[in-house]
């Protein structure tokens, strides 16, 4: 058999060859007993405004079913895979079938064992394709519990007894075999381990269900966020290009300036040296003639003649005047000094300016804001901090056991019994309501459809309003007209907590203590308005003031 033929002729639930065919309306085959005990652990509630019913779905397409399909055996699909299984018991087994150190070992097989399929929790032995065929032939062995390969199998066995494990005792929590039944574990709260199975299957589908949804919302989450990421990067790129621009101008100026006083303080360098170098030269002229003249005065006094001293004296030539009629006088003198002083003094008027808008931009930058949820409150004194005052708008009642007369109002809801509050709610918001008997808590788009008396004018039957309904012993959350169950005493005080940008509504059962009740993440494209509805003639709902 190819693999081809394998997946074609395979269970979607057990993913093994077709036990006892059944064929949903969607045109999807799986086994009997796979599709059986999946719709017995997997359904939806869905409330019609009348009756609660449950909706079964194709595991593969998603297909609903209302009610629950009664699935026969498909005689020809039947017939067709058995002469398929004897085809493949006929093959020659490859290397790929033989069990490896990883897989479980089929226990009646002799020399190289093959790889096992199925477990048996009643022979507590693994089989190969073929020695587990006796299971699906042979009467008696037809009702033994078979389950995926497991080298385990002594988990399912009562260590005291050796018996099977194939009951559930509730009272502590455990399996635990019939001896067990009738001895440490008689009078005690027990249920075979499938019918429990079943109720945990069910609660885990419910949990799957919350999770799903949650990780729906926080994939719209993440979206949302990863959109602001890249609006946050666009926006940050832009900044800084812009203010790399500022600066760059910025510096090209002080550039210009710096090059400007350099070229000033060269010029004024070059003029002064000039003139210094000047005096300098001919002051070293002087000194030349002086010591020439001093040089013929120390011959002349050398002379031993007196004659011939007396001679040359007269012709010795005569001082000329200084170039200079005051000597250089050193003292410390101050040339560029000023100029770097006032350099200095630009600087830190620079640096106050600067100081002060770098204030600025850092006030400016920690002000930039994100789209991020606040921490929840823990309290009830920290939830009072977000409290509203909610009034009703009389325009939105109605509901009246005696004949009145209105004026027509467009915004009046013309069947549901319900209203809503004159106050449009945003940001972080928080109120209690105090009930007796049947009400919704609610809360709702202002737009939502006031007249008529189909689901989409009543409180959490449609994708415009979300509501808590509170019975006298029972809850329900609804929203689009999927109601599930909360499991939770019910209190006559409820409080409502809305982070509106965040998209989170909470409901909590007010006593001594908050306990929350029912929390939804959710994204809320318009302000939302506070309501109620009320059930029956006597019950009765109240806002209550808060402070």
């Amino acid at each position: 058999m190819s693999v081809l033929d394998q997946e074609t002729f395979s269970c979607l639930i057990c993913l093994d060859l077709l036990k006892d065919p059944v064929t949903t309306a969607c045109g999807h085959s799986y086994c009997m007993n796979c599709i059986e005990t999946h719709w017995d652990g997997e359904s939806w509630i869905h409330w019609d405004g009348v009756n609660l019913m449950r909706i079964y779905s194709c595991p593969q397409c998603r297909e609903r079913f209302i009610p629950r399909p009664v699935l026969k055996k498909n005689i020809m699909l039947a017939a067709l895979v058995e002469q398929l299984k004897l085809i493949w018991l006929q093959a020659a087994p490859g290397d790929h079938c033989y069990a490896g150190h990883k897989d479980v070992a089929c226990d009646v097989c002799t020399g190289r064992k093959l790889k096992a399929i199925k477990s048996c929790l009643v022979c507590l032995a693994s089989y190969c394709e073929k020695h587990l065929q006796p299971h699906y032939d042979v009467g008696p062995l037809k009702k033994h519990k078979l389950e995926e390969p497991s080298k385990n199998l002594e988990e399912n066995i009562c260590s005291k007894h050796d018996k099977l494990l194939e009951i559930f005792c509730r009272t502590d929590q455990k399996c635990i075999c019939l001896i067990c039944l009738m001895d440490e574990h008689k009078g005690h709260d027990t249920v075979p381990v499938a019918a429990e199975r079943t109720e945990r299957q069910r609660e885990l589908e419910e949990r799957r269900g919350n999770i799903q949804q949650r990780i729906q919302f926080r994939e719209e989450d993440v979206k949302l966020l990863q959109q602001e990421v890249e609006a946050i990067n666009v926006s940050a790129d832009k900044a800084v290009e812009d203010s790399e621009k500022i600066f760059t101008e910025l510096i090209r100026l002080l550039q210009k300036r710096s090059s400007d006083v350099k070229q000033q303080i060269r010029s004024q360098e070059q003029t002064k040296v000039s003139r210094v170098k000047d005096v300098q030269e001919k002051l070293e002229q002087e000194i030349n003639e002086l010591k020439r003249k001093d040089a013929e005065l120390e011959q002349l006094s050398h002379t031993e003649d007196h004659s011939k001293f007396l001679l040359n004296y007269p012709s010795l030539p005569t001082l000329s005047k200084s170039t200079h009629s005051s000597s250089i006088i050193g003292r410390p003198l101050r040339y560029f000094e000023d100029v770097t002083a006032a350099v200095s003094e630009l600087i830190e008027k620079l640096q106050d300016v600067l100081r002060d808008s770098w204030t600025n931009i850092l006030h400016r930058l920690n002000d930039v804001d994100v789209l991020l949820p606040g921490p929840e409150p823990q309290s009830r004194a920290g939830f009072l901090k977000y409290s509203c005052e909610i009034t009703l708008d009389p325009n939105t009642v109605t509901g009246i056991n005696l004949d009145q007369s209105y004026s027509s109002n467009p915004d009046r809801f013309t069947y549901w019994c319900q209203v809503l509050s004159r106050e449009s709610l945003t940001g972080r918001c928080y109120w209690e309501v105090e009930r007796c008997g049947a009400v919704d808590v609610a809360v709702a788009y202002k737009n939502i459809s006031r007249a008529g008396d189909k689901n989409e004018c009543g409180f959490g039957n449609n994708e415009k309003s979300w509501a808590l309904e509170c019975s006298q012993n029972s809850f329900h959350f609804g929203h689009k007209d999927i109601w599930t169950p909360i499991s939770a005493p019910v209190p006559s005080r409820v409080g409502v907590y809305l982070d509106h940008r965040a998209g989170i509504l909470s409901f909590y059962s007010v006593s001594e203590t908050m306990t929350l009740l029912h929390r939804v993440q959710t994204r809320f494209t318009e302000p939302l308005l506070a309501g109620v509805w009320v059930g029956n003639p006597g019950d009765s709902v109240e806002f209550c003031k808060l402070r």
